[in-house]
């Protein structure tokens, strides 16, 4: 799963790597849980590429009741093109969501040990995700998003089970307008070499704790 990410990258940054047209601003967030807006990648009618904020867990369209997204954080890329909440979304609706880095926990001796991922180059990383619009009775729209995994690389195995999907630069744009069966081979676990994890404090498992000590190795 993937429960908890950073995002400490200045938008102007983002605004560079990932060729953006549109970007909304946002200050440096190191303990982004779900259920709150978190910068997500689309690709708009028009052909360009905009970030804005819409709400981690997905609601599908067709849902009577948006609690579901409080269920839906995730989706497994093993089944997300079959399962009904997550197929049509992965057919015409795929995102990139930006990461300095994200979180996970190693479960020993009965004590949950947080870690912080990273890419070693430094640079911010594109988690594969999913968008979504949902109308409510009166009208108003909700946008919602969420993370795709996938299993461990080398590096991840002995931390957890599971890791989210890290969308190469080389594959952004493919990810979000091509075919759905031209990306299926995207869905896998990143290279573990370009990869680097420390654990750090317990602190993570707070969403009320935000400040850049979290990410320091202990």
């Amino acid at each position: 799963m993937c429960g908890r990410f950073v995002l400490s990258t200045p938008t102007a940054e983002l605004a560079s790597q990932f060729g953006l047209d549109e970007c909304v601003d946002f200050g440096p967030r190191y303990n982004i849980p779900p259920g709150t807006d978190i910068p997500v990648i689309r690709q708009s009618p028009a052909g360009k590429r905009v970030l804005g904020l819409l709400r981690w867990g997905l609601v599908p369209h067709w849902a009577k009741d948006p609690g579901i997204g409080t269920k839906l954080n995730n989706a497994r890329g093993e089944s997300v093109a079959e399962k009904p909440s997550f197929c049509d979304a992965f057919k015409r609706r795929r995102c990139l969501i930006p990461a300095s880095g994200f979180y996970e926990w190693q479960a020993a001796g009965g004590i949950k040990q947080p870690y912080y991922i990273s890419l070693k180059s430094g640079a911010a990383m594109a988690l594969g995700g999913l968008w979504e619009s949902w109308q409510a009775p009166d009208g108003n729209i909700l946008r919602t998003a969420c993370i795709i995994t996938t299993g461990p690389n080398e590096m991840m195995r002995p931390i957890h089970e599971r890791m989210p999907v890290i969308v190469a630069p080389e594959d952004w744009q493919a990810w979000l307008d091509a075919p759905v069966d031209n990306v299926a081979g995207m869905l896998a676990p990143y290279p573990a070499a370009a990869m680097q994890a420390w654990p750090v404090s317990r602190r993570v498992s707070k969403a009320q704790d935000d400040d850049a000590g979290l990410i320091e190795p202990v």
